[in-house]
């Protein structure tokens, strides 16, 4: 049982590894089958066999069948680790917003903005108040102020 425990610190430690200073391993098993053999993946297995052994072996189990147990929880745990960084690796961002997200939006006028010029409106987008300059097809002033 202290190999199987000492297995599961190691994969703990391979975890811990892996989130401090990113997939250590990157690139030296590409060629293997890409992520499947990332850092996290590799700690999720020699984890969850580790401790999975352990446990088994705990409540009773023979050797054998404990290592299978242990074999069975790696496999899982290391398939979800798959799952989790191929989630995370292809997962979108949004970009930048650039002024043609800004058009067609509501907003608020800052300062004037004349018939032939720029004035600045201020406009919400994505949860951030953006002050923007701004011109308009009529003149347009600001909002008046409540105090």
């Amino acid at each position: 049982m202290t190999v199987l425990l000492v297995l599961g610190g190691l994969g703990l430690a391979l975890i811990l590894l892996s989130l401090v200073l990113g997939d250590v391993l990157d690139g030296a098993l590409d060629a293997l089958a890409g992520d499947v053999f990332s850092t996290a993946v590799i700690g999720a297995f020699v984890s969850a066999f580790g401790f999975g052994g352990a446990i088994a072996e705990g409540v009773g189990l023979p050797l054998p069948l404990s290592l299978g147990v242990g074999a069975g929880a790696g496999v899982l745990f290391g398939w979800i680790a798959v799952w989790l960084t191929r989630l995370v690796k292809d997962g979108g961002s949004d970009g930048t917003p650039t002024a043609d997200d800004l058009v067609g939006r509501d907003g608020t006028v800052t300062s004037a903005i004349p018939a032939d010029g720029f004035g600045s409106v201020r406009v919400l987008l994505g949860g951030h108040v953006v002050r923007v300059n701004a011109r308009a097809a009529a003149p347009s002033r600001p909002a008046p102020r409540c105090t």
